[in-house]
């Protein structure tokens, strides 16, 4: 034997071993007919190929799986010294070829133990995104049910105090998941709380939350929201839809869909239209915003679970504990859904003023 070379896949063909040959190997692509060999061959079958400077190719094989192809030139062809020939250099293959996967499976091991890792941060980042406590008094109550589809989800909801008399609420959504979805509502979630500092105009809110996903996003993210200022003195609620499922209120007149806004946020900057919805004389009402995960929920026939089913229930239950709201709609999304599993993140966040 006076020449080899050891191809080895691991998500592509490489050259692990070379010596003995004219040219190096270790920089040539695998010739696309010799990957499809399961047997040993000649490579004088192989016309017009790279590798005519070596006489065989000798599959190395798990389970029909071809794991390296070993390339031998120069070997005695006499057929008792060529059998013994194959059989050591197929033996030798095998330990190569078992140490290379060992290494995989280590590296392996490895990216997963790092993803993982990335995975408990990225889960704790979001975690820090929702408020610890809501308020629970005579005069307001806010209730919050998250269900992640995933460790990481993208959905997010707050309450943030502004002075004795405001506070807004929100709920957002970012499209896509995982890791960079969670970052990218890290941001927009401070963003958001260092700005209403700054200024309670929910439109220029909006103005600067959609310039800060652009730029964070590069235009391959966006996401929806919805914000709304109450004044419990005044009982006044501002509120911007960017994009986002329209919130329910209740109240005794009926219900109402919060739908006034804009388009979604970072898909373009200047957003083409801002438009604030006001509410005056507000007060004693139950209002209920989501993701949707909740209203695209789909059965075992395909069928979502839809704005009108959630209006349904409201219209008859608006005035129940907000946490038994939250909890019959869980229940009844489970038993709509049937065998089917949740393809998305669920939020529910109620507000009640009385």
């Amino acid at each position: 034997l006076k020449k080899l070379a050891l191809f080895v896949f691991d998500h592509v063909w490489a050259c692990k071993v070379n010596f003995g040959t004219q040219k190096d190997f270790r920089k040539t692509k695998l010739d696309e007919r010799v990957k499809l060999v399961k047997n040993i061959h000649r490579m004088s079958e192989f016309p017009e190929c790279e590798f005519d400077e070596f006489d065989l190719v000798i599959p190395i094989s798990h389970k029909s799986e071809t794991l390296a192809l070993v390339f031998v030139g120069g070997i005695d062809h006499n057929i008792d010294i060529l059998d013994e020939s194959i059989k050591f250099i197929q033996a030798l293959s095998n330990i190569i070829v078992v140490a290379i996967e060992n290494k995989k499976l280590v590296r392996q091991q490895l990216e997963q133990e790092a993803f993982r890792k990335e995975l408990e941060i990225a889960s704790d980042i979001q975690q820090f995104l929702f408020p610890e406590k809501l308020p629970n008094t005579d005069r307001l109550k806010v209730e919050a049910s998250y269900l992640p589809h995933d460790r990481v989800g993208g959905d997010y909801y707050d309450f943030i105090p502004i002075n004795q008399n405001q506070f807004l609420i929100c709920v957002a959504d970012v499209s896509g998941k995982g890791i960079p979805a969670a970052l990218l509502m890290s941001n927009f979630q401070a963003s958001l709380h260092t700005l209403l500092r700054q200024t309670p105009n929910l439109t220029e809110i909006v103005e600067a939350l959609n310039y800060q996903v652009l730029e964070s996003a590069k235009g391959e993210k966006f996401i929806t929201f919805f914000g709304a200022i109450y004044d419990l003195k005044l009982k006044t609620m501002v509120y911007v839809n960017a994009g986002h499922n329209p919130p329910i209120l209740c109240d005794h007149t009926g219900m109402k869909l919060l739908e006034e806004g804009s388009t979604v946020l970072g898909a373009m900057h200047p957003l083409p239209f801002i438009n604030e919805g006001f509410l005056t004389n507000l007060d004693n009402f139950t209002l209920l915003a989501y993701t949707d995960g909740l209203t695209e929920t789909i059965n075992e026939q395909g069928h979502e679970f839809g704005l009108d089913s959630l209006m349904a229930y409201l219209r008859d239950n608006f005035q129940k504990d907000l946490n038994l709201i939250h909890q019959d709609i869980i229940v009844k999304l489970d038993g709509f859904k049937g065998t089917n599993g949740y393809r998305d993140d669920i939020t529910l966040l109620s507000c009640r003023v009385q």
